[in-house]
């Protein structure tokens, strides 16, 4: 972890319309589960966001107590993404990070527009384990 007693996590994929969105809010509520909303800061964007979050993604978010129907995608800043210590993509970004001290993962997911609620829901659910996962090999650092 950085020198900073925050560590930042970001979430990015091209349109900031579906997957970075599910995994912001399943961090948030990780975050918030795990006691950390003071260690632990969590930003989304895209490369070249849409205009809405996906109505399927809201739809399967909804399910499990997340409303997602406020959200706006948001263009993220190379600064920003320079300030994350872990930086998980989609499999669709083209991050153009120089000297990036994150730990940039790709999670290689499928873009849940225009899918199946089954198929969406299984993207949902992959997203939420990945989440946790990431929460229980960086709780070391955070709490540190």
């Amino acid at each position: 972890m950085s020198a900073n007693p925050m560590m930042r996590l970001g979430f990015i994929c091209v349109q900031n319309a579906g997957r970075s969105q599910m995994s912001a809010a399943f961090a948030k509520r990780e975050r918030g589960h795990r006691g950390l909303k003071d260690s632990v800061d969590i930003i989304t964007g895209g490369t070249d966001p849409a205009d809405s979050v996906h109505e399927e993604v809201v739809t399967v978010m909804d399910e499990v107590d997340i409303d997602l129907s406020g959200q706006t995608p948001r263009e993220v800043s190379t600064t920003e993404l320079e300030s994350c210590d872990i930086v998980a993509t989609m499999g669709c970004s083209t991050l153009d990070i120089d000297d990036a001290k994150a730990d940039i993962r790709d999670w290689s997911l499928d873009d849940p527009h225009n899918k199946t609620i089954e198929e969406v829901r299984a993207i949902r659910d992959e997203i939420e384990n990945r989440v946790k996962t990431l929460f229980d090999q960086a709780e070391t650092q955070i709490t540190q």
